[in-house]
């Protein structure tokens, strides 16, 4: 199964200092490789008008459910799920993360999921900017996002080449 996740409504490329947010320059956001923060898929500038990312996964199915795994899939207590990574690029070009976004299997509707291992492609859209104005972080919930099985026609662009 492939998951796309298309994102919009990037927050900027800087954005300044908030109660609980320090304020950061030449932000950018990419998809963490499992159990590796240094290795991100796809990294995107914070004022890009949209982001996309696919995912191969695999999926296994038990009287529980539909079980996702894969090299993007987290696996932790509590779950698993694809951590979106916000960090700034310095001038030699290294990302230092300064906070994740969580998007949850849990989250997902099971009979979605279900469709979604039968046609090989699932969904997510959401905006990547909270109500704030920042870049959105902890764990994203419907209706925050939206999850549903497709048939890989009408997803955005092609895979992501991992730059």
């Amino acid at each position: 199964m492939q998951i796309h996740i298309e994102a919009s409504d990037l927050p900027g490329r800087t954005c300044g200092p908030d109660t609980d947010f320090a304020g950061f320059d030449n932000i950018h956001v990419g998809v963490q490789r499992k159990d590796r923060p240094g290795e991100l898929l796809g990294v995107h500038p914070g004022d890009a008008a949209r982001a996309a990312w696919t995912l191969d996964c695999t999926t296994a199915s038990f009287t529980e459910g539909v079980e996702v795994s894969g090299p993007y899939i987290q696996n932790r207590l509590g779950g698993r799920f694809v951590y979106l990574s916000w960090g700034t690029v310095d001038d030699s070009g290294s990302f230092t993360m300064f906070r994740r976004a969580k998007l949850m299997m849990s989250d997902i509707d099971p009979g979605v999921l279900e469709a979604a291992a039968r046609t090989g492609h699932l969904t997510a859209r959401l905006r990547l900017t909270d109500g704030r104005g920042q870049p959105r972080c902890a764990r994203v919930r419907p209706p925050d996002i939206t999850w549903s099985a497709t048939d890989g026609r009408d997803v955005c662009e092609a895979r992501d080449a991992g730059t």
